[in-house]
C-alpha cells in the first residue's frame, strides 16, 4: 500500500512555485505518493510537475475539485456542461502528471444540498450515469480511473454512503469508474466503517485516511483496527492518503470548516499520521 499526502495539508492552490518545494518536501517526509487538487485547471505546468514527481520517486494522484459551478446534475444545463468540461480537463491533467486515479465527488457541487424525493433522486441518477460512463470511457483510454467519493451530509445530499456510491458505480458499469472512501466523511455517515469498506470491496481504489476532526490519523477516536481489518479482508492495496487542510489558507479553511490548527504544525500532522498509518497497515 502506498501512503500519500495531499498538498492541501500545506497550501492551495497548486502552482509551479508550490510544487517546487512541496514535491521534495513530501518525499523527504517519507511519503510514497503526492495528491494534487486541481482547483484551477492550468494553474501549474503538468509536464513539469510530472518530471519533478518522477525525480523524487513519488507516485501521484489527482483530486477533482467539484465546485458549485461544475455540477454534473445541476438543474441548469450550462452548469452541467461546465462540470463535464472541467472533468474532461481534469482527466487530461491527471494523465499528463502520471496519476492513475482522479478522485472526488464527481457528481454534484460541494456545498449544494437539497431535499429530493425518491423520484427526483432517480431522475438525477438517470442523468448522471451516462455522463459518468462517457467520462469513464475517456479516462480509461487515458489510463486514469475515476474514483467516486461519498461526502458527508453537510457537503452534499446526493452521495453520502458507500452503498449509494456502489449503486452508482455498478450502474455506470465501466472499469474506469470505481470508488474512493474518506474516513472523515464515513465517521459522520456510516454506522460501521468496516462494513462500508467491505461493501465497497473490489470497487475501492483510493482511501483518504483522516481522523474524526481531520487531524492526524491515530490522534482521535476512529476505529482504525476495524478499518485496517476491513481493508485486509477485501485485499485492498491502493493508495491511503492523508487529506486535511491548513487554517492559514483562508479559502480552503472556510470551505472545509478548519477554524483552528489541528497539530503543532502541518509537518507534525503529516509525520505523525504517516508513522501511525505505517504501523497500522504493516501487517
Amino acid at each position: 500500500m502506498q501512503i500519500g499526502a495531499n498538498t492541501w495539508i500545506w497550501t492551495a492552490p497548486v502552482t509551479d512555485a508550490a510544487l517546487e518545494w512541496l514535491v521534495p518536501h513530501v518525499a523527504k517526509l517519507g511519503f510514497d505518493l503526492i495528491e494534487l487538487p486541481l482547483e484551477i485547471p492550468g494553474s501549474f505546468d503538468y509536464a513539469l510537475a510530472a518530471q519533478r514527481i518522477r525525480d523524487h520517486g513519488l507516485s501521484v494522484a489527482m483530486d477533482a475539485v467539484i465546485s458549485p459551478e461544475r455540477d454534473l446534475i445541476h438543474p441548469d444545463p450550462a452548469v452541467r456542461a461546465a462540470g463535464m468540461a472541467y472533468v474532461r480537463e481534469a482527466i487530461r491533467a491527471a494523465a499528463a502528471v502520471g496519476a492513475a486515479n482522479l478522485v472526488g465527488p464527481i457528481y454534484a457541487g460541494v456545498g449544494r444540498t437539497w431535499l429530493a424525493s425518491a423520484a427526483e433522486r432517480a431522475r438525477d441518477l438517470d442523468l448522471l450515469v451516462p455522463q459518468l460512463h462517457s467520462l469513464a470511457q475517456m479516462a480509461g483510454d487515458a489510463g486514469v480511473t475515476l474514483c467516486i467519493e461519498p461526502l458527508n451530509r453537510f457537503e452534499t445530499s446526493f452521495i453520502n454512503l458507500a452503498a449509494q456510491a456502489v449503486e452508482l458505480v455498478d450502474r455506470v458499469g465501466h472499469p474506469a469508474c470505481q470508488m474512493m472512501l474518506d474516513t472523515f466523511h464515513m465517521n459522520i455517515e456510516e454506522r460501521s466503517l468496516g462494513d462500508a469498506i467491505r461493501l465497497a470491496g473490489p470497487r475501492l481504489r483510493h482511501l483518504h485516511a483522516c481522523e474524526n476532526d481531520r487531524g492526524a490519523p491515530g490522534t482521535g477516536h476512529l476505529p482504525w483496527q476495524d478499518i485496517a481489518q476491513a481493508l485486509a479482508a477485501i485485499g485492498y492495496d491502493g493508495p491511503v492518503v492523508i487529506e486535511t487542510f491548513t487554517s492559514k489558507v483562508t479559502s480552503i479553511a472556510r470551505a472545509a470548516a478548519i477554524w483552528r490548527p489541528l497539530a503543532a504544525s502541518q509537518d507534525e500532522l503529516a509525520r505523525e499520521g504517516l508513522a501511525f498509518l505505517r504501523r497500522l497497515l504493516a501487517g
